[in-house]
């Protein structure tokens, strides 16, 4: 028996190319997608409404950045924590007012 090594293959190869790329998310894609899942979350959460409220600026900032970069994830989390949001600050004035006017009659 001989001791035989198999080739190496170059590192120009494509398959070297395709090994260096380990296909995880930029910290860019990655701060997006975490604040738009955050935005989802406080929006379902409320949190006393101070949640309701970081989800609609959370949300922005991701769908703002999403309309400069395409290829930004998130853009479904952050419709949803914004949508989520302002019905959320919706409840907190419907509650404000019906506080004010049961007040006033009271």
């Amino acid at each position: 028996m001989s001791d035989f090594d198999p080739p190496v293959p170059p590192s120009n190869t494509p398959n070297s190319a395709m090994a260096q790329s380990t296909g995880a998310p930029s910290s860019t894609e990655s701060s997006t997608f975490g604040l738009a899942i955050a935005s989802m979350v406080l929006g379902i959460v409320w949190i006393y409404w101070i949640g309701s409220i970081l989800a609609v600026i959370f949300g922005h900032i991701v769908l703002g950045r999403v309309k400069r970069n395409t290829a930004e994830k998130g853009y479904g989390f952050a419709v949803a924590g914004v949508a989520l949001g302002w019905t959320g600050v919706g409840v907190l004035g419907l509650v404000l007012v019906v506080g004010i006017i049961g007040a006033a009659v009271g």
